[in-house]
């Protein structure tokens, strides 16, 4: 279960494991930007992932904190890859 403190409240989010993984593999690169390969390697590991399924993921783990008013923590940067903004 995911916990964020969002406009003064705590709020609880379960996520699914892959997403789980996503969200630990973002936020063990944090403050830096996690590559999509970095992000494959890591959630994925050796198994054969296209780099656009790393994109649906976080497109997804974006929808799940979307339902606790965090959406814009992980954001996208352009060509390169995704970080979290804890700032």
């Amino acid at each position: 279960t995911l916990r964020l403190r969002r406009g003064g409240r705590w709020q609880a989010l379960d996520l699914p494991p892959t997403d789980d993984r996503l969200l630990l593999a973002l936020l063990a690169e944090q403050p830096r930007v996690a590559s999509r390969e970095a992000l494959r390697a890591a959630v994925w590991g050796d198994e054969a992932v296209a780099l656009r399924t790393v994109d649906q993921y976080v497109r997804r783990l974006r929808s799940s904190l979307h339902e606790v008013g965090a959406r814009e923590l992980v954001g996208t940067v352009a060509g390169f890859g995704y970080r979290v903004g804890l700032d």
